[in-house]
């Protein structure tokens, strides 16, 4: 029997059946007050806690968890859909109605007055449509109505702002420095139950699902409604954003994925400074294709494996580079590259107005070009 291996968002539509036989205990109210407050983000972060005592076999994380948790916020967010009945319409009635469509998730408490990093998945619909209503609950029971500052599809990341202050948010640690074992907790608002912690290790880093993610592997659980919670490390530290699992069955089977915390930030960033996340590219290549050694070699191209450039616009940024068709990119910035998605990668992660060294193979000969980077087109 083949297994047919499935990444499904964790941010799923809780029903009113899905806590079948379970009574789920402390709902959420909504309230209507809020609103969105000034758009400036603490640039100060609280000072990570010290290096977890070992107690036994494993380390002592409950200070740890229990200062992530203050961070912690779970999200709601409505969609009121317009539906028609074409059985009523049969029988002479009005068809249509509005069906309210409700997602659950959880979200990272990023600043003392009011940012909260989430998914994307879990403020916007189906088609990437941002939601009638967004509420954020805190730890305490505090509730409150949200703005949402930017959303990006492809970093599955959204940043929220309520008009709130005296936050205690979480600090901010470098996901660059992670290692494959070390000890991590999820917390978020699994099946809503809130404020749930779960201890795992980093199974796996660079996980390259999506264009623009090099995801984080966990086994720490998590489960629909842990979507847009914090992956946190031994210090106290955000290190990821919790984004996707691995399953066969609909809930935790050991695997699942998260945001590193450094592009979380750049996003957030970006997201404060210009509504929408900036891209670099270097804009008129077309045609793009990995190629493998054997395949170069069979074309007299090169002997290693790089990006054939199939064709390119005439006075674009990558015409005045210097690119040419049939060239062979095997480099970005010194790093070798061998597929499209780690080539879009490393050039989006330059600033915007600035130069990227790209090494191509020409006619057997390796050059340098000097490529300005520009926003991505959309």
């Amino acid at each position: 029997m083949h297994l047919v291996r499935r990444v499904i968002v964790v941010g799923a539509f809780l029903g009113l059946g899905v806590m079948a036989g379970l009574v789920i205990a402390g709902k959420l109210s909504l309230t209507s007050d809020g609103g969105a407050g000034q758009q400036t983000a603490s640039t100060q972060s609280p000072a990570p806690i010290g290096a977890p005592t070992l107690n036994g076999p494993l380390p002592d994380l409950s200070l740890v968890a229990e200062q992530a948790i203050k961070a912690s916020a779970n999200i709601s967010s409505t969609q009121y859909i317009q539906r028609r009945d074409p059985w009523a319409e049969m029988f002479g009635q009005r068809g249509d109605y509005i069906e309210p469509s409700q997602s659950l998730g959880s979200g990272v408490i990023v600043s003392a007055d009011g940012y909260v990093l989430t998914n994307n998945h879990v403020v916007g619909d189906e088609r990437g449509a941002v939601r009638n209503e967004i509420k954020v609950a805190l730890p305490g029971g505090r509730e409150y109505e949200a703005k949402v500052i930017g959303a990006d599809e492809p970093t599955d990341l959204a940043l929220l702002k309520i008009d709130a202050t005296g936050l205690t948010p979480i600090a901010w640690g470098d996901s660059s420095t992670l290692r494959v074992a070390e000890w991590v907790l999820a917390i978020g608002n699994p099946y809503q139950f809130n404020q749930s912690v779960s201890l795992g290790i980093v199974s796996a880093l660079g996980r390259s699902e999506q264009a623009f993610v090099d995801f984080i592997q966990t086994d720490a659980a998590i489960n629909p409604g842990n979507s847009g919670g914090a992956l946190v490390n031994a210090r106290g530290e955000l290190v990821g954003i919790n984004s996707q699992i691995f399953t066969q069955t609909g809930g935790y089977q050991g695997i699942g994925f998260a945001v590193p915390s450094n592009l979380a930030r750049a996003v957030m960033d970006d997201f404060i400074k210009f509504g929408q996340v900036r891209r670099g590219a270097i804009n008129g290549l077309i045609r793009l294709q990995a190629i493998t050694a054997d395949q170069a070699r069979n074309a007299n191209l090169a002997t290693v494996p790089g990006i054939f450039v199939g064709n390119l616009y005439r006075n674009s940024a990558a015409d005045r580079a210097g690119f040419r068709p049939n060239d062979l990119i095997v480099s970005v910035e010194g790093t070798e590259v061998i597929d499209t998605t780690a080539f879009f990668r490393l050039v989006a992660a330059r600033p915007i107005g600035s130069t990227v060294k790209v090494d191509v193979v020409r006619r057997g000969k390796r050059i340098t070009l000097d490529a300005p980077v520009e926003q991505m087109a959309r």
